[in-house]
């Protein structure tokens, strides 16, 4: 037997009743759970559907569909941190490696100064205003897209959330480099070193919060093929 529209709609209910909330994998899971039924029907075609969507089921396991969802989430972020990387690789080469180059001698020759500590508490500040701004932009922007779609995609929710919570996250522990001694930077290593951290800092911070979020469509357009129909 074939699976009616009803019985798929069921299946797609049946994976949001056990916290799947992203179209995507509810789309994957409802495939395999329909095999495994029409499977399941071939040996035992008495089964009701309900009779037969349970036994297929329980074939994930104790933890239902929390594993498969862990595994995906993996999957996603490693997808995430691969276009990160590919985007700040760009800064490394013409044209880009111009403003690269521009902005660590900025930091650089800053922390050379007398001013170093005042200059790299003033670059704190605008990161984490820069940090907050572009949060709330993007939680604008998500909740914009989802009043246009009722379907929940988990790269789309990654690019317009994570980037918040790893700055805010990787920000709270920045205030530990303001603890140094006054004169730290009179070694150059240390002033290279973190001329170096600031800068990679900033370009990631660009990248996660605006390059990656203003190629969103073209990133789920490759992933799903069906995030355009």
């Amino acid at each position: 037997m074939t699976l009616t529209p009803p019985q798929i709609e069921n299946l797609y209910t049946f994976t949001r009743q056990h916290y799947v909330e992203y179209y995507d994998l509810q789309t994957e899971l409802v495939d395999h759970l329909a095999n495994d039924i029409e499977f399941i029907w071939q040996a035992q075609t008495k089964l009701s559907f309900e009779e037969a969507r349970d036994k297929a089921f329980k074939k994930f396991g104790v933890f239902g569909f929390m594993e498969v969802l862990e595994r995906r989430q993996k999957a996603m972020n490693k997808r995430y941190f691969k276009y990160l990387w590919t985007e700040l690789k760009q800064w490394f080469t013409f044209p880009e490696l111009i403003t690269t180059m521009a902005l660590f001698f900025a930091i650089y020759l800053g922390l050379s100064t007398i001013f170093a500590k005042s200059l790299l508490i003033g670059l704190f500040v605008i990161i984490c205003v820069f940090a907050i701004y572009k949060s709330i932009q993007l939680k604008q922007q998500f909740k914009q897209r989802k009043a246009l779609s009722n379907k929940k995609w988990m790269l789309e929710d990654i690019i317009f959330k994570q980037a918040g919570g790893s700055a805010m996250l990787l920000l709270s522990q920045l205030p530990q480099w303001y603890n140094f001694s006054g004169n730290i930077f009179d070694n150059l290593y240390i002033v290279f070193s973190v001329s170096i951290f600031s800068t990679l800092f900033c370009l990631w911070m660009y990248i996660s919060f605006e390059i990656i979020p203003n190629k969103a469509e073209k990133l789920l357009n490759e992933t799903y093929p069906e995030f355009c129909l």
